[in-house]
């Protein structure tokens, strides 16, 4: 299945094209109207940044999809702030369902847009074997909204409103674009903070440990789509020991 993974912010697609190729995958870098688009042909890899906020994410996701229809699968994957107190900073999550929080009707009462992740992919992740002791990854509803989530109690409320385990900004622009465009969806999320008073410095702190966590994830799923998975995976952990 041709997967494109968008990062909404430009440092975590540095980070997590730089974990792929210490993992040893090899990439090609070319140019698609205002895309840098980085290509890892062995394992049917597309990776590009989707822009900050759910519309540029969207506007973004749309352009690619039009450019290469063969994408099958488009996953957004960048940080998130943790809403529930299962969660650590550097765990990953993967979102079961995208849900939109700041879609606020007032002329009607509707429930608050809500969009599955692809079941298929969800079973494969949950398949995956824990290798790494030092994060954990956890299935669940991730909100999207264009807000900081920078106060406990807003925090609170919204784990309340949506019942999601994290919350982030760009996942509903994605899943968007995929209901349109008839493709499946995921959202990938490392965790850098937990959405409180020291969200913002807790996410130039972590960043980098969650991109490199979720990186871990998205290599060792893909590996197992390969016909050599086993063997990559096994070149996978020796690389991890290898940067620490």
């Amino acid at each position: 299945m041709k997967t494109a993974i968008l990062t909404p912010l430009q440092e975590e697609l540095a980070i997590l094209v730089a974990q792929l190729e210490q993992f040893g995958l090899q990439k090609r870098e070319f140019r698609s109207g205002g895309l840098d688009i980085f290509e890892f042909g062995e394992v049917d890899l597309l990776v590009a940044n989707g822009g900050h906020g759910k519309t540029q994410f969207g506007i973004q996701a749309q352009y690619l999809l039009c450019q290469v229809p063969q994408i099958q699968l488009l996953v957004c994957a960048g940080a998130a702030g943790a809403l529930s107190n299962s969660l650590e900073v550097g765990d990953v999550v993967v979102a079961t369902e995208t849900v939109e929080h700041d879609y606020n009707l007032k002329f009607v009462s509707r429930p608050l847009p809500r969009f599955a992740g692809s079941h298929q992919i969800i079973e494969v992740l949950q398949s995956l074997p824990q290798t790494d002791s030092a994060f954990s990854v956890h299935f669940g509803a991730v909100a999207s909204g264009d807000e900081d989530i920078v106060d406990a109690a807003r925090g609170q409320e919204l784990m309340n409103l949506t019942d999601c385990i994290a919350v982030a900004w760009e996942g509903a622009g994605g899943a968007r674009a995929c209901k349109f465009n008839q493709k499946c969806y995921v959202e990938l999320r490392g965790v850098t903070d937990t959405a409180n008073h020291q969200a913002a410095a807790d996410f130039e702190a972590n960043l980098v440990t969650a991109m490199c966590n979720l990186a871990q994830v998205v290599i060792q799923w893909r590996a197992t789509l390969q016909p050599s998975g086993a063997a990559q995976q096994d070149v996978g952990a020796e690389r991890r020991e290898a940067i620490g």
